[in-house]
């Protein structure tokens, strides 16, 4: 290794990051609740169970986890989940997730994932695995159903144009709310999983109107409220982009990458360049890299002074190449200083031990070839690394941090 790649490698290695997004662990009692599959693929039932072990992502796991649990060992992916259950729990999250595993300084979590509120840990609980506090994203379709789980029980819900505005007003109070708490740093929007991210500007009266009355009779039959209306959905984000633009706490979109119950052809990031034409006082936030649409979002990003681009949750769905193919296409074009990091970790401590150390190593492949050939020099490979990891979400969500190097 040549001594400039020695010092490029050192830093992606080792500067500590912030993970600008991620979710809860599972406590203790619930550790086995969710197949282990789910660190390594979106796919549910025997898509997941079945067939992620037959992926690259999971072929490359396997060595990397079994060398913390055990590096004389040589593991299937099925020996391995054995393995993990012998560990006890608080052992197994202080070796995946502890800051000397992953140079994390400090957790962005949004605690809206279901499940979260009977399955999984407290976001502070997660303190202990960074020197700096976690902080919380409000998932606000979330903050959406309570609301109006709480106005239909309340009373017969006449619903019209008041009624809405009743919505539309406790709804935006709640939200200044989060966005008044110290701990909270911005919001989230599952639009993408709900109704797609081609999210109208102006309101459609009527339709969310009808909306609100189909929701309003699943809740009367004594269904469980789960917003997918598109009119009312649209709505709920258009008051998030408000709230979000005058709190100055940016708001963050799933894109791209997620289960069969999104629509794919609805999940390009191409769809909100509407939404964010609209609303330029608010910072918005592409998730997951946005594949597979990362040039879609490179392009956002680039030509929007409020439109960032996270590259995460590929790490470790993607095989190594594909990783390194995402970060080659999110610098294409995106500023440097607009790409920040994450793991989406979630329920199992070994997703963010992956997210981190399979970042840090596409990281480090991607950027030294661009210093080998000249494209860029070690001091200007060096600062991007530093910034995706940790300048960038420090800056956007006021975090006020000073790296702990």
């Amino acid at each position: 290794m040549a001594h400039s790649e020695k010092n490029l490698h050192d830093v992606c290695m080792s500067y500590p990051a912030i993970d600008n997004h991620a979710h809860p662990l599972l406590k203790e009692a619930h550790r086995e609740r969710f197949p282990l599959e789910g660190l390594l693929s979106e796919a549910q039932d025997s898509a997941l169970t079945e067939d992620a072990p037959y992926t690259l992502a999971c072929m490359r796991a396997v060595p990397q986890l079994s060398k913390v649990l055990d590096p004389e060992a040589e593991m299937t992916w099925e020996a391995y989940k054995i393995a993990r259950t012998k560990v006890p729990y608080d052992d197994l999250c202080r070796r995946f997730m502890h800051q000397d595993a992953t140079k994390t300084q400090c957790l962005l979590l949004d605690d809206g994932l279901g499940g979260v509120d009977e399955f999984a840990e407290d976001y502070k609980w997660h303190d202990q695995f960074a020197s700096s506090p976690t902080r919380r994203i409000v998932r606000v379709e979330i903050v959406a159903e309570g609301i109006l789980n709480s106005m239909f029980a309340s009373s017969e819900a006449n619903i019209n144009a008041q009624f809405l505005e009743q919505f539309r007003s406790k709804l935006e109070e709640s939200l200044n709310g989060s966005a008044a708490d110290a701990a909270v740093v911005g919001f989230k929007s599952i639009a993408c999983y709900r109704t797609g991210l081609d999210i109208a500007v102006s309101e459609d009266l009527d339709g969310t109107l009808r909306c609100l009355s189909t929701v309003r009779d699943v809740h009367a039959a004594g269904g469980k409220i789960r917003l997918a209306h598109k009119a009312l959905n649209d709505h709920i984000v258009r008051i998030a982009l408000k709230v979000s633009g005058q709190s100055g706490k940016p708001i963050q979109f799933h894109t791209g990458l997620g289960d069969n119950d999104l629509a794919l052809n609805r999940a390009s990031p191409s769809h909100l360049q509407p939404v964010i034409k609209a609303f330029p006082e608010t910072q918005f936030v592409l998730l997951h890299s946005s594949y597979p649409f990362t040039r879609e979002a490179g392009y956002l990003t680039a030509v929007y002074p409020n439109v960032w681009l996270d590259f995460g949750e590929v790490f470790p769905f993607v095989s190594a190449a594909g990783q390194r193919a995402i970060i080659q296409q999110v610098l294409e074009l995106a500023p440097t200083n607009k790409a920040l990091w994450s793991t989406d970790g979630h329920w199992w401590p070994e997703s963010f031990y992956l997210g981190s150390l399979q970042a840090r190593e596409a990281l480090w492949r991607v950027l030294s070839t661009y210093v080998r050939e000249g494209e860029m020099t070690e001091k200007d490979a060096i600062g991007v690394v530093k910034n995706v990891l940790f300048h960038n979400s420090n800056r956007l969500y006021k975090l006020g941090l000073v790296p702990t190097v």
